[in-house]
């Protein structure tokens, strides 16, 4: 096993330690993917991965998969066992955790909770997010230059964008063209295309739908993806010809609040301080009550992870941990501002990693 992996399944068993739980139970999903290396499909069959202080790392796979468990790095330093078909998968659980309080990862089936709640009489389980929030928050090197490369490959598709005819064609087309974009400036999958064009800028999850898009309209163009394994995320808010006034003092608003909330990330800070500096830009301005979400969300494996800048999360941030910054004004009927930037938190404040200007364009 590398060095990174076995790093991580220290740390991992450690934070279950200091949590005070008698271990971390680890289904197929990004958090099993970080911890090991291994990435098998989320199955009927279970798959565990225990990881109890004083105890070494064990992994309970399916035999039919045991063969591509042996091949992924977490054949080393894991012991593995097997289960077949006609066993109860539960209970060979059962016998590898002994008693007390676990926590589990949260993309975990309900199917494979209830079946260990039925095995164990003395265990308990508790979401791993409750007790272990941070496990994959804080990005290594490799970590931030795979974000870094797929933040700044974004970038490049929302230039390209730029250039599309934009006026008398349907959102979903719009759409269409964003994807490719993504894909031909590297991404391996597209994960989402919100284009939301007049009215439908003011919904902040807009799907991309029918609407023909018309000169004058605001559009909100919210896209990511994956390469490398990792994802983005951006944001920009542009208009079909010369913006309205209107539309520009709230872009500003929105720009001002984004820079503010930048400007207020540095380790030390709780998270839900970076969402106040943007807030208060915001309700000065007369649209409090136009921002109706959180500011911003951690990134990496999954697009919506650990940490979460929202009003009240204490959570300290610490160098390494990469977010979203995306404030928004929404005027229902009428149209909405959204600009979002990832970044990263460094020793002495933070970076973007997103590069895509934030002026207000227009498209054609």
């Amino acid at each position: 096993m590398s060095d990174r992996y076995a790093f991580r399944l220290a740390r991992a068993t450690l934070a279950a330690e200091e949590a005070g739980i008698a271990g971390l139970l680890v289904t197929p999903g990004p958090d099993l993917l970080y911890l090991t290396g291994y990435a098998p499909l989320p199955l009927e069959r279970l798959t565990l991965l225990v990881l109890a202080p004083g105890r070494d790392p064990v992994m309970l796979v399916p035999v039919l998969e045991r063969p591509a468990a042996v091949a992924s790095p977490a054949a080393e330093g894991i012991e593995l066992l097997a289960w077949s078909d006609g066993e109860d998968a539960y209970e060979a659980a059962a016998r590898l955790l002994g008693a007390g309080r676990f926590a589990i990862t949260d993309q975990t089936w309900a199917s494979h909770v209830l079946g260990l709640q039925r095995a164990t009489e003395s265990c308990s389980f508790v979401p791993a997010s409750a007790v272990v929030p941070l496990l994959r928050a804080v990005k290594d090197e490799r970590e931030l230059e795979l974000l870094t490369a797929v933040a700044r490959a974004a970038d490049s598709a929302f230039g390209d964008i730029l250039g599309a005819p934009f006026a008398g064609r349907s959102e979903s087309d719009v759409a269409a063209d964003l994807a490719e974009a993504l894909r031909r400036r590297g991404h391996e999958s597209v994960d989402f295309t919100i284009v939301g064009s007049g009215p439908n800028a003011a919904s902040s999850h807009h799907e991309a739908g029918e609407r023909v898009i018309g000169d004058g309209d605001a559009v909100v163009l919210d896209f990511g993806g994956r390469a490398g394994g990792y994802c983005s995320d951006i944001t920009r808010t542009v208009t079909v010809g010369e913006p309205a006034a209107e539309f520009l003092k709230v872009y500003d608003v929105v720009r001002r609040a984004q820079q503010a909330a930048f400007e207020a990330v540095r380790p030390g800070v709780p998270a839900g301080e970076v969402d106040r500096a943007a807030r208060e830009v915001i309700e000065a301005a007369g649209y409090g009550d136009r921002f109706i979400h959180r500011t911003g969300h951690g990134i990496g494996l999954e697009v919506h992870e650990a940490p979460y800048i929202v009003a009240g999360d204490a959570t300290p941030l610490r160098p390494g941990m990469t977010f979203s910054i995306e404030p928004g004004i929404y005027l229902p009927g009428r149209f909405g501002v959204r600009i979002e930037d990832i970044v990263a938190v460094t020793p002495d404040g933070a970076v973007r990693l997103n590069e895509a200007t934030r002026d207000p364009c227009t498209v054609a």
